[in-house]
């Protein structure tokens, strides 16, 4: 049966089904326009999924042909696979965050080898094993990439501006530049009163930033031509503080469940990662490569029972720890170290 809240105020969730994750879903979020419905992300590019969006919109009186447009918190496909797919049917814009837009537009027009070259010498880099890297070495000559989610995700055609609000009539929704699981994240603020009377300033579509009962991924920004050493967690953290100034009365984040006090909720989150860079200090009193420090980590189950893809996601998290201790002097790289190893200081 389609599940479908209502919170009030001409806003609703459909639970759109991602394919084979433990997520379970993604909260697509509809708003009510004076122009027509418009989407807070869209769910997974899947038959299943789509069906699922078709019927939580059918079971308000709408179809996908009503929707007026389509509002990106980030490019994720289990949050902008079905963008495309929208708009075709609908004639809706879509809208993003420019960073969001330019790793879409990148992705699309890279050669799919491009990227698993790119990841296998960033394992490599990080100390990968090489019974880890042949298999992407396998799938590279095999051609075996251009199945892969996101490599033809839909191109917006409306740019999000953090700060300013969004062109929606009859609505007051502004953007807040949030990255940190993506380099172009957007929180949305919808500066109205809430509608069951909560205290606070309005309501918040969280995305993927924050949310009840789990921290999101934090791993690097994956870019094959760009040099620049990043600091996704360092964003990710002043993102949160931003979010906690803003007093919102309840979030409605991409995953799980709506909630109230947002500052309390960052405050639990910025404390977890402080935990998390005590911990891993105390790891690196021995020098270790990303990949053993990865090893070493505690994750929701043991590193033997983690799959393939997702140790690679694991590794992209510890290198993003590591960037934020070296920034924050707190550990550095051990010279003449190849592949390179860290140690705290």
């Amino acid at each position: 049966m389609t599940q479908v809240t209502e919170h009030g105020g001409g806003v609703w969730s459909l639970r759109v089904p991602i394919p084979d994750n433990p997520l379970g879903h993604t909260l697509v979020h509809v708003l009510d326009t004076d122009r027509g419905p418009v989407l807070v992300d869209t769910g997974w590019d899947d038959p299943a999924s789509w069906a699922e969006l078709a019927a939580g919109l059918g079971a308000l009186g709408l179809g996908v042909r009503d929707v007026h447009g389509v509002v990106i918190t980030h490019h994720h496909p289990d949050h902008h696979g079905l963008s495309g797919r929208v708009r075709e049917e609908s004639g809706a814009w879509i809208a993003m965050h420019a960073a969001d837009t330019a790793v879409v537009r990148r992705t699309r027009e890279s050669d799919p080898g491009t990227w698993l070259d790119y990841l296998a010498r960033k394992l490599a880099a990080a100390g990968a094993p090489e019974e880890h890297l042949a298999p992407l070495r396998a799938a590279r000559s095999g051609g075996r990439m251009r199945t892969l989610p996101g490599l033809g995700a839909a191109l917006p055609d409306r740019e999000i501006v953090p700060g300013e609000l969004l062109d929606l009539a009859g609505r007051r929704l502004r953007a807040v530049w949030t990255p940190g699981h993506t380099p172009g994240h957007v929180c949305l603020h919808l500066e109205e009163d809430h509608p069951a009377g909560l205290p606070g300033r309005g309501r918040l579509f969280s995305g993927d930033h924050l949310l009840p009962g789990i921290s999101p991924h934090i791993g690097l920004y994956e870019d094959p031509d760009d040099a620049t050493v990043t600091d996704p967690l360092g964003d990710y953290l002043d993102s949160l503080e931003r979010i906690g100034r803003l007093g919102v009365a309840e979030v409605l984040p991409a995953h799980q469940h709506a909630f109230p006090d947002a500052a309390g909720r960052v405050r639990e989150l910025l404390d977890h990662h402080e935990d998390r860079l005590t911990g891993l200090l105390a790891l690196l009193t021995t020098p270790l490569t990303p990949w053993q420090l990865a090893e070493r980590m505690e994750w929701n189950r043991p590193w033997d029972r983690i799959p393939y893809g997702s140790r690679n996601i694991a590794v992209s998290e510890a290198e993003a720890h590591i960037r934020r201790l070296v920034k924050l002097g707190r550990a550095e790289a051990v010279t003449g170290t190849e592949p390179v190893t860290y140690v705290a200081v």
